[in-house]
This record gives C-alpha cells, sequence and structure tokens, in this order.
C-alpha cells in the first residue's frame, strides 16, 4: 500500500505539497518515528474516540497520550477510546490502526492538542504501517487552521 488514496486526494485538492517518507513497519506512530528517525513531539497521532454515538480524532504527539479525563472536560461530553475494529469502515482505504489525523479527509470531526501548534514540520501515519507523510508546519497549519485546540494530552 502507500498512503491513503482518500487522503492523497484531500491533500491535493487543498493544494498541499507533502512527502512520503518509506520506513520498516512500524506498530505504532512512536514506533514509526523512532524507525524513521523523526522526534515523536514531532509526529502526529490520531486516537479515535467515541463522543455519545459519533466518532472523532484526537491528534497528539506521538510522544504523549489522549488524557481522556480532560479530553472529556474539554468537550463537554463523555468521550471513550473507540474499538481498533470500530476504525476498520471509517478507513476502508487504510490499514487497520494506521489513521491518518486528518478527519476531515474522512469526514470526522477532529480536534488537535495545542501541544502540536508550534511544530516547524509534521510528520504523520499515511494509512499503512510503512509510509509517514511530511508536511511543512505552514501546510500542516492551513489544513489543521479551522479544527478546535485544546490542552488534552500528557
Amino acid at each position: 500500500m502507500s498512503i491513503s488514496p482518500r487522503l492523497r486526494s484531500y491533500l491535493d485538492r487543498r493544494g498541499c505539497r507533502f512527502e512520503e517518507i518509506p520506513h520498516a513497519r512500524a506498530k505504532s506512530a512512536a514506533q514509526a518515528a523512532h524507525v524513521a528517525h523523526i522526534d515523536d513531539d514531532l509526529m502526529a497521532k490520531a486516537v479515535l474516540v467515541r463522543v455519545g454515538d459519533d466518532y472523532m480524532l484526537a491528534v497528539v504527539p506521538a510522544s504523549r497520550q489522549v488524557r481522556f479525563d480532560r479530553l472529556q472536560h474539554w468537550l463537554g461530553r463523555p468521550v471513550r477510546l473507540a474499538m481498533e475494529e470500530e476504525s476498520a469502515s471509517l478507513f476502508a482505504d487504510c490499514d487497520l490502526g494506521a489513521i491518518p489525523p486528518i478527519g476531515e479527509a474522512f469526514n470526522l470531526e477532529t480536534v488537535m492538542d495545542e501541544s502540536l501548534l508550534d511544530a516547524d514540520d509534521i510528520y504523520f501515519e499515511g494509512g499503512d504501517h510503512k509510509t509517514l507523510v511530511h508536511l511543512s508546519a505552514g501546510d500542516w497549519r492551513k489544513l489543521m487552521r479551522d479544527q478546535p485546540c485544546g490542552a488534552f494530552s500528557a
């Protein structure tokens, strides 16, 4: 596989230049950052959460974890981690567990941890466990400018 066709189409439509970085197979975003020799603070990790009957992506650096108590307090609604199997139909052109953090490309609401706002470059899994997507800070901010930001990771 390569990056998700749906993600590629979305990035192209938005006029974003991106680089695909192949790497050894990795099971997690943090591991992908490690094998690709990228600082895990610059690696955006998507966590699929369930908010009531809806799904949402919570995006945090690979070096951090979503603090569900903080996210729930910030959103003012009950939040739980979605099961990996729940993502299969939402991300049909992605490998299980390799969710890109651009929810808008998949018709999902997205919230971003504010710790990702100041990065010079951003990397993320593109839909498989062997390819990262690299975006400049400008393109990342352009994609995420309408997404709510808060402090919900540790």
